[in-house]
């Protein structure tokens, strides 16, 4: 049986200003095993980031809130771990790779001593001899000559700067790896490597991840499980298997599927998913999703949809009841 590494128990995050109260992430559930890659997909604006930095413990100060709910990360209570815990957390037992590298290097520090700052930090029994080495062997690891760890960031292409973030990332051998949109400023070659790569370290050092995208196809060759969120909320979780090859899927998914072109079929438009997500600030009453379903009913527009299950398989829609399929 898979050994739980994460577990996000009922995660309601607000952002809160003078003005308005932002419902970020409502009523999440999710969990991680060791060694697995979870696909975290949605549009911009569902929650994917603020779910990551809840994680890390990273959200804003003085705005950013977890209201209720449970993070559990390998054993440890998150929500309610001291600041001196978390700094030991941080790059230790989960790291994050954010999406801009350009903005996550300092830009007047060389790139070695970035990278040797979490060795410092976390492996205080290492001297300066076995920390220099062990920068060597991750830049080797990452595809970066170790002769260069010397040189600023400005000196590396924007594949090379993302390859520095995740062995900035990996240094330490975290458990956990939170990677947010990886890959999203780097061209379709220079992706396919950095994923490559990632997977290759991944397997490595049996690190597991969570991988937020909007790419399905990423998410098809790297990921174990998928989970698609909106408007702060899983609404459908399953295998690579169940998202993809499934007869079952709630609306939103299928909007999504039906948003990636096919290049076997001529066209005139991208079919696209009507309006836009709802306001954070103001979430429609009932299903968050039921003003751009297509398949709405009255029910819809009243309750909150429950989670129907079917194995691992997970839909929350009014849609489907428990056993759907069977």
């Amino acid at each position: 049986m898979a050994e739980k590494l994460l577990e996000i128990k009922d995660l309601n995050v607000i952002y809160e200003t003078d003005e308005d109260t932002v419902y970020a992430v409502n009523g999440l559930d999710l969990e991680v095993n060791k060694g697995e890659t979870l696909g975290l997909v949605g549009e911009t604006g569902a929650g994917k980031t603020t779910t990551a930095l809840s994680i890390m413990r990273l959200l804003p100060e003085k705005v950013g809130y977890i209201k209720k709910g449970d993070i559990i990360l390998d054993g440890i209570d998150i929500v309610n771990a001291s600041e001196d815990e978390m700094r030991s957390i941080r790059g230790n037992i989960v790291s994050m790779i954010f999406q801009d590298p350009m903005t996550s290097l300092n830009p007047v520090i060389p790139i070695g001593d970035q990278i040797a700052e979490a060795l410092e930090f976390h492996r205080k029994d290492l001297n300066g001899k076995e920390i220099s080495d062990k920068v060597d062997d991750i830049l080797n690891l990452v595809g970066i000559p170790p002769s260069r760890k010397h040189e600023y960031p400005h000196q590396f292409s924007g594949g090379m700067k993302q390859r520095i973030v995740i062995a900035i990332a990996l240094i330490c051998e975290p458990k956990l790896l939170l990677a947010d949109e990886p890959t999203t400023a780097l061209d379709v070659t220079i992706q396919a490597q950095v994923l490559e790569m990632m997977r290759e370290l991944k397997e490595k050092l049996n690190t597991a991840m969570i991988l937020i995208t909007h790419d399905m196809g990423v998410v098809a060759e790297n990921c174990d499980r998928v989970a698609i969120m909106y408007a702060g909320e899983i609404v459908e979780m399953g295998t690579i298997e169940d998202i993809f090859e499934g007869k079952f899927h709630h609306p939103y998914t299928d909007g999504l599927f039906g948003s990636i072109p096919d290049l076997t079929k001529p066209t005139r438009r991208l079919k696209t998913i009507k309006g836009l997500m709802p306001d954070p600030t103001d979430l429609p009453s009932g299903c968050y999703f039921h003003p751009r379903c297509e398949k709405a009913m009255d029910i819809c527009r009243k309750e909150r949809p429950k989670i129907c299950r079917n194995n691992g398989h997970m839909i929350k829609c009014h849609l489907f009841s428990d056993n759907f399929g069977v």
